[in-house]
This record gives structure tokens, sequence and C-alpha cells, in this order.
């Protein structure tokens, strides 16, 4: 059963126009996305169960229980994967779906979900865990004349006015 549902996914990702690839038993599908650029979403196919696993963000700067709590709060909100932590504080969002559930509808829907949250969540998961970081990223830019386009969902962060680069840490 482990090659038909290897195959379901494939098929799928294919008829969707999704890059993907295969080593072993693991099927990883790039999603493209919008402020999260691409999410790669594994589907590791196991004698019972597929377990489904994408990073969305690494570990918080800061704010990890806030963090952590809006993790929980939208975990009641997402359709077949939830977000979860791992042993360094990377946050992905995971699922299990049994290998009878594995249809190229399925497929299509998991993936879009994963593909949703993923996206979604990152510019709010950016601002509470690492809103210091972002804050220096643009007095940086500013003071060096730098390209701030790809800041511009954070322009609520930026300095008012630019900073003298002499006066920089």
């Amino acid at each position: 059963m482990t090659a038909e549902v290897i195959a379901t996914i494939t098929s799928t990702v294919d008829n969707l126009g999704l890059p993907w690839e295969r080593v072993g038993d693991i099927v990883t599908v790039t999603l493209p996305g919008t402020r999260k650029l691409k999410t790669d979403c594994a589907w590791a196919v196991g004698e019972y169960a597929v377990d489904i696993r994408a990073f969305v963000v690494r570990r918080p700067d800061e704010n990890q229980e806030a963090v952590y709590r809006w993790l929980l709060e939208h975990n009641l909100k997402t359709y077949a994967v939830a977000f979860s932590v791992d042993r360094h504080g990377d946050i992905y969002l995971t699922g299990r779906m049994a290998l009878a559930a594995i249809t190229p509808t399925e497929v299509d829907r998991i993936l879009g979900a994963v593909a949703e949250t993923a996206d979604d969540s990152f510019n709010t998961l950016l601002e509470l865990g690492f809103s210091s970081s972002i804050r220096k990223e643009w007095q940086w830019r500013l003071s060096r004349g730098e390209s701030t386009a790809n800041l511009e969902a954070f322009r609520h962060l930026a300095p008012e006015s630019p900073p003298d680069a002499r006066t920089m840490d």
C-alpha cells in the first residue's frame, strides 16, 4: 500500500504543477506563497500512516510565550495539520493521516491547508517573535541606503526617520 500512496501523492502534485522530490518513502512538495515565499511540505509514508511536516519559522528570539499561545489558539482553526514545536523551538505544521485517507482530493486539500496556514501566519509569527530584529534590520538598511522592499509588511516597525549611521551599534 505504501507504493500506492506515494503514487497518489506524486501524481496529485504533478497534476497541480507543484515541484516535488522523492527520497525513499518521503515525498517533499514545494508550495508557493506570498508572505512566506515557499514552504517545503514533507510526506513521510509509513506502514500505517503518512506523517506530514512543514517548517514554518525558526525558534522565536523573543516573546516565546505569546508566540506559543498564538500557535495553540490557531490550532483550533487548522485543517489536518497543527502547529508544533521541535526540541529546538522551531515551529512546524504537522499532521498524521491513515494511508486509506490519502486520495487525490485529500492530498490537494491538505497541501492547500499547509500553504494557506504557513503563509497566513508567517508575518504574524515574525512580528511576535522577532520584532527587535526587524527594527534593527530597518535601522541598518535605512542607515546604508539599502532596499527595504521585503520589510514593507513591517513598515510600522520602522524608525520614524533614518538613523544616523555614526550612532549605530
